[in-house]
This record gives C-alpha cells, structure tokens and sequence, in this order.
C-alpha cells in the first residue's frame, strides 16, 4: 500500500528556522522531504542544505532530489557531528528536527509498525541493521519486556502483556504485528474510546528497537555546538516522552544556573545561558489537525544560539 507523507507544521517550522538565501542548513529527519524541500525552495545559489535519515526508504526517496545545494546521508541523527563533519560541513544557520514515525513506516505494512496490517513484527527504522521486535521478544525477559512497555508506553497493563508474551512464546514464537496485537488486547482489560489496546504497547517497542530517546538525548547537545551564533533549533516531537527530552533540554540551555543561592561569584563569572527560547511551543491549528489526525499530538520547541560573550559581559536582558 501506497502512503503519502503530510509534513506536520511545514510553514510553521520552516517561519521558525528563519531561513536565509545564503544559509547552510541541517535536516535531521530527512522523511519524505517535505520540510527539506521547503528549505531548498528559499535558499539561493550559495545556500546549502544537510539531512540525514537511517531509513533506507527515505533514502531512495531523496536520491530523487537533484540539487547540488544538497547533501542527503544515510546515518542516525545521534551521528550528527561524525557525519556533518565527514561530509564537510562545520556549522549551521538552522537545525530542524520531526520526530517520530512517518506516514508511510505506518502504513506500508511490511515495515510491522502498526497492527492495522498483519506483516512481519520488524520495527526497525534502519532495514540494514539491528535487531527486530520479534528478534528482542523472543529473548527478552519478563522483567525487560515489563519495563519497556510500561515506561515508553506508559501501559498500566505492562506486566501481564510481558507476562502473556512470555506465555505464548513458550509454545510458539510471536513473529507478527496480528500475533503481538492479539496477545496484548487478551491482557488489556480496560482502555480509553476509540484507542486500540495494542497502540500504547506498539510505540514502545518501537522505541526501543529504535532507541528513539536515547538518540534524541545525544543529538541534542551535538546540534547545539553546531549552530552558529543566531541560528535557529526546531523540534517538532509527537508524543510526551521525546517533548518532555527537548524542553528540559532547551531550558538547561537557556538557565544554566544552577549554582545554590548566594554563591560568592561575580556576575561575569557565572555560567552563561547557550540558547534564548523562541516563543511558547506551539501545536498545529485546528485546520491542520482536521485534515490529518496525526498531527494532533505534535509540538514544536524553538531555540536561537546566543553567541559568545566577552569577557566581563553579561548575556542577561532587561
């Protein structure tokens, strides 16, 4: 099955980088092209544009794109500074992160990312490499299993799915997304209208094949040392974990004070925030939400690199 890709808060994000015709710009979540597409329509001649994706789809999908102002890598964003660095490039006027899953991982069932296709229970965002969500199943423990789908599913139910997996593999193993659904609807016993019992269960263990936090902690920090002074953070993330990582990320950033009070330092010698806040996070608008229900959860954070202040100044404003 065939899925279009609609990019989430496009205008928005691409309003928020603040791109200019001579910029050098990053894309950390390649996907189907909607936001680099977007940022290579507003650059000039001696604009560039990095992105990276770990997913071989998306790869073959911006291998279409023919401009030399773009550079597309096939890497995870936790190797930001490797391979910005390896493909030449030492800072960026903007950096744009969208997280999550793209519309066709979802829908095109072969990929085992949702349970509303029966296929092979891979998850895996990069094909090439690592281990499958059955593969980590059939050998996880119940404690394991217990702790991912609780703490990235936020499932109250997680220890007697862990427990009905382990159950079940003992006579056969759970090899597809239909297999994993049902044994998780058997040991849900109650859950919100309108939301599968199998949803909460399906995005941890696709977190954690991914590592999709984990990846998101690294990156953040390298993304930082490589903006330049003024250049624009974007992240737009879809669920409560990854926003919960970006915004104490962009406020340790922008108050990185933490001394106890009264500590004997005059203000020059105090720590200086690396990032001002953009705004408030904001959600897509109604219209957006009404034509694409999978916007609903999205929220974008932004952040501006405050650059380096001389010595004896203070970065503080009135």
């Amino acid at each position: 099955m065939s899925s279009v890709h609609v990019t989430v808060l496009l205008e928005e994000a691409i309003a928020a980088l603040a791109v200019r015709p001579d910029g050098i710009y990053l894309d950390a979540t390649f996907g189907r092209g909607g936001h680099s597409r977007a940022i290579l329509s507003r650059l000039g001649p001696n604009g560039r544009l990095l992105a990276f994706d770990r997913d071989p789809d998306a790869i073959r999908v911006g291998r279409e794109i023919q401009d030399a102002r773009f550079t597309l890598l096939h890497r995870p964003f936790a190797e930001l500074r490797e391979g910005a660095e390896e493909a030449g490039f030492s800072g960026f006027d903007g950096i744009l992160f969208d997280l999550g899953v793209s519309s066709p991982q979802l829908d095109e069932g072969g990929r085992g990312f949702s349970f509303r296709h029966d296929a092979p229970l891979d998850m895996r965002m990069d094909t090439t490499q690592g281990e499958t969500a059955a593969e980590w199943l059939a050998r996880a423990e119940i404690r394991e299993i217990t702790e991912v789908i609780r703490n990235y599913g936020e499932e109250r139910f997680a220890f007697q799915i862990a427990k009905k997996v382990v159950a079940v593999r003992a006579e056969r193993p759970v090899t597809s997304t239909g297999e994993f659904a049902a044994l998780v609807r058997a040991a849900v016993r109650t859950r919100e209208p309108g939301q599968d019992p199998a949803t909460r269960s399906f995005q941890a263990l696709r977190i954690h094949v991914n590592q999709e936090l984990d990846q998101l902690a690294l990156s953040l920090p390298q993304a930082l040392a490589l903006l330049k002074p003024g250049g624009r953070l974007v992240v737009i993330s879809f669920h409560s974990l990854e926003d919960r990582i970006v915004k104490r990320f962009l406020r340790a950033a922008a108050a990185p004070d933490d001394l106890p009070k009264n500590f004997p330092l005059r203000a020059s010698e105090l720590p200086q925030p690396t990032l001002r806040l953009v705004g408030r996070a904001k959600k897509p608008p109604v219209a957006e939400t009404a034509a694409n229900p999978r916007a609903r959860s999205a929220v974008m954070r932004v952040g501006e690199k405050i650059g380096e202040q001389p010595a004896g100044t203070s970065s503080c404003c009135a």
